[in-house]
């Protein structure tokens, strides 16, 4: 059995910048995903603009052009593909990895195909880049297992008509918000804080200032949701505890994701409980377990707005110059 210089969990951008950064170093790598490629980015709402610029988004020194300033959903998944294919980057998609076994310059890999197919391979090192959307943040109340519950956003049009509440004051809420109203839908943006996020695009500020100052969207900011009920949703105050119920047909809970950090676990690298950061040298990316290395969202555990992919696709020179071809 042939031994790996690198095998990558996830092909993600910064799992495919590891691959790329393997690619130019002349060290032989192969990639592993339970999905298909970039499938978080599969996940962003169809119209998604990015908040970076083409530039910031390149990877492998292949140029990301396109005609508009800001990249959309489309554009990144026509060029990450584009990526694997120049680079020759070898990806296994629908192959999980489920087991981990081994030390430093001898790893053993076991996969399993999307046909059930078990297979083993060989790696000197093992590159954790799982991304941060194992699961969402949950509000952690009663009804959230109803079926209008939901932790994701693709389009507006099945809100069309419908009371919504959106909860959350990130770019995600703010923007989902926005677009559902222009469609057709009564929304509110249900808030902890006592206004959005600061890091909410700049452009869409104005925007969505102006549609709450008119209370085109209603509002209900220093307030969490209690309770869902199946036509309902109660909304406390949360300095005075005070209860209000508003009528409901859908709730978007617009609060993030998390990663999973199992993998990591069970090869013994330590992660922090309060932050969920994985124990690593930001130097090199390499865990406190030699040979295990982390990239991209996974680094910054509970909170993946730490780490995008404009300072996440860093990290695979990083890995790689680590452990350049020579000393492996």
């Amino acid at each position: 059995m042939d031994i790996l210089d690198y095998l990558v969990v996830g092909a993600g951008p910064c799992g495919i910048a590891v691959g790329a950064a393997a690619e130019k170093a002349g060290a032989s790598c192969k990639l592993f995903d339970k999905g298909p490629l970039t499938a978080s980015i599969l996940d962003y709402p169809y119209y998604m603009e990015f908040f970076s610029t083409a530039r910031m988004l390149e990877i492998g020194d292949i140029p990301f052009t396109i005609p508009a300033d800001k990249p959309t959903r489309r554009d990144a998944l026509a060029y990450y593909r584009f990526v694997v294919e120049r680079r020759e980057i070898d990806v296994h998609q629908y192959e999980e990895v489920v087991e981990v076994a081994g030390m430093e310059g001898d790893f053993r890999v076991r996969t399993r195909t999307l046909s059930g197919e078990s297979r083993t391979y060989r790696t000197r090192a093992v590159v954790v880049a799982t991304g941060g959307f194992h699961e969402p943040n949950f509000l952690n109340v009663p009804g959230e297992e109803l079926p209008k519950v939901r932790h994701y956003y693709k389009e507006p049009y099945p809100y069309f008509d419908q009371d919504v509440v959106v909860v959350g004051g990130r770019n995600s809420a703010v923007e989902s918000s926005l677009e559902m109203y222009r469609n057709g839908a009564r929304v509110t943006l249900v808030h902890f804080e006592d206004w959005i996020d600061d890091g909410v695009k700049s452009w869409v500020v104005p925007d969505i200032t102006n549609r709450l100052e008119r209370e085109e969207i209603a509002s209900y900011f220093q307030h969490r949701v209690a309770e869902i009920a199946p036509s309902t949703v109660r909304l406390r105050h949360e300095r005075t505890g005070e209860i209000t119920e508003i009528d409901n047909d859908f709730v978007l809970a617009m609060t993030g994701w998390r990663a999973d950090p199992g993998l990591l676990r069970s090869l013994g690298v330590s992660i922090d409980e309060e932050t969920g950061i994985p124990a690593h040298d930001p130097a090199t990316m390499e865990t406190d377990v030699r040979g295990v290395f982390i990239a991209g969202v996974i680094a910054a555990g509970h909170d993946a707005n730490k780490v995008f992919i404009e300072n996440g696709r860093e990290h695979g020179e990083l890995i790689v110059g680590r452990r350049a071809p020579a000393a492996l």
